[in-house]
């Protein structure tokens, strides 16, 4: 059932120079990855915006059952695209994910919003001992600090995280939902292609 509370922002951004074209347009069990992503987050919200690259910088995208939103300058970093994106959604709080999760779990990113106590800016995974800072919940006030941030120069979404009340999330609770953590293999190789389509060809979710 799609949460009424919680809306979903899913970062497109530029190219792809490692897998030789953009990741969002792959073909990917008979869809486009973009297409499968926003179809997985539809199952569990109501309000997906999609924010890309100018149009005259990237690939057209297919239609998409989510608002498409245009950032103003190429390549301007995942933080400038995440301040969009908040700024966008009709709800309090936004999953915001990269377009590159071929295996994206729905009803994980839900859960992920469900943790979101009152006082808490975000809810971020922990994985490998790394923050997934682009698999995790954001209230929309965070686009105040993404906007000093970046008025000061600032970047990186790294960056961010010291400045909000976060709650983080390990993986032994993750695994509760998504025992192997396939919601966070992304594809920044050939090869992690071709292991998406191993796996979509398997029937893995």
């Amino acid at each position: 059932m799609a949460d009424s509370k919680l809306s979903a922002v899913v970062l497109v951004g530029g190219g792809s120079s490692r897998i030789g074209r953009h990741k969002a347009t792959l073909p990917l069990g008979g869809t486009t990855l973009i297409e499968r992503l926003v179809a997985e987050l539809r199952r569990a919200f109501t309000d997906i915006v999609v924010v890309a690259a100018p149009e005259s910088f990237a690939e057209a995208l297919p239609a998409l059952d989510a608002t498409v939103i245009r950032d103003e300058v190429p390549f301007a970093g995942p933080a400038q695209a995440l301040l969009l994106g908040l700024r966008s959604v009709s709800h309090d709080a936004a999953f915001a994910c990269a377009c590159d999760l071929p295996m994206l779990n729905a009803d994980l990113a839900a859960w992920l919003g469900s943790l979101l106590e009152e006082r808490n800016d975000a809810v971020i995974p922990v994985v490998d001992g790394c923050l997934q800072v682009l698999h995790a919940v954001y209230r929309k006030r965070c686009a105040i600090v993404l906007e000093r941030m970046l008025a000061r120069g600032g970047r990186s979404l790294g960056g961010l995280v010291p400045l909000l009340d976060v709650r983080s999330i390990g993986e032994e609770e993750l695994r509760r939902l998504d025992p192997e953590l396939r919601s966070f293999f992304n594809l920044n190789t050939r090869e992690d292609y071709a292991a998406a389509l191993r796996l979509i060809d398997f029937g893995a979710k």
